[in-house]
C-alpha cells in the first residue's frame, strides 16, 4: 500500500477502482453467503424500483448519469432473470416503464436487509477516523469538480502551459 500512497494522484484512478472492486467484491459475497442471488450491479435498478415503483428507462440513465444504450441493457439483463418488466406507466399511458416482477419483488426483500446492514457498515468504517467523516462530502466535491471541467481537459491545459 506505500507505494501507491507514495505515487499519490498518478494512481488516484486504480486506487479508486481498486477500492470499487474489493467493496463490490465483499457485497457479492454477502449476498452469496446469504444464499442470495443478487448481483451487485444490480443495485442501481433495484433501488430506484424500490423508491418508485417504476421507473422509465430514460429515468434510470439520467439518474445515474450513463447512456440510454447503457440503462437498457442493464433493464435487459434484469428482464432475462425475470426480475423486471415493461409496462405501461401507470402515472402516464404513453409511456413505458420498467416495474418488478414477482420474483423480484421477492428479491428486493431478500437485499434490503443487506443494504441496511451495509449502510450501518460503511457509516462504522467512515466514522472511524476524522477524514473518514469527510469521504461523501469529498466525493461529491470530485464529482462536481468533473462536471465542470474533466480530467482530461485538466490535463491538457497543464500541458499546454
Amino acid at each position: 500500500m506505500e507505494f501507491y500512497q507514495s505515487v499519490g494522484y498518478l494512481l488516484f484512478g486504480t486506487r479508486l477502482r481498486r477500492l470499487s472492486e474489493s467493496f463490490i467484491n465483499d457485497v457479492n459475497k454477502i449476498y452469496r453467503s446469504h444464499k442470495i442471488h443478487f448481483d451487485a450491479s444490480w443495485f442501481p435498478v433495484f433501488y430506484l424500483l424500490s423508491e418508485d415503483g417504476e421507473v422509465s428507462i430514460r429515468n434510470i440513465s439520467d439518474t445515474l448519469h450513463i447512456s440510454h444504450s447503457a440503462a437498457s441493457q442493464m433493464v435487459s439483463n434484469l428482464k432475462e432473470k425475470g426480475l423486471v418488466k415493461s409496462v405501461v406507466s401507470k402515472k402516464d399511458a404513453r409511456h413505458k416503464v420498467v416495474t418488478f416482477t414477482a420474483k423480484g419483488e421477492k428479491l428486493l426483500h431478500k437485499v434490503q436487509p443487506v443494504w441496511i446492514a451495509m449502510k450501518k457498515a460503511m457509516e462504522e468504517l467512515s466514522n472511524e477516523s476524522a477524514d473518514g467523516k469527510k469521504i461523501l462530502s469529498a466525493l461529491i466535491a470530485f464529482e462536481d469538480g468533473l462536471s465542470n471541467k474533466s480530467v482530461f481537459e485538466r490535463i491538457e491545459q497543464k500541458l499546454k502551459q
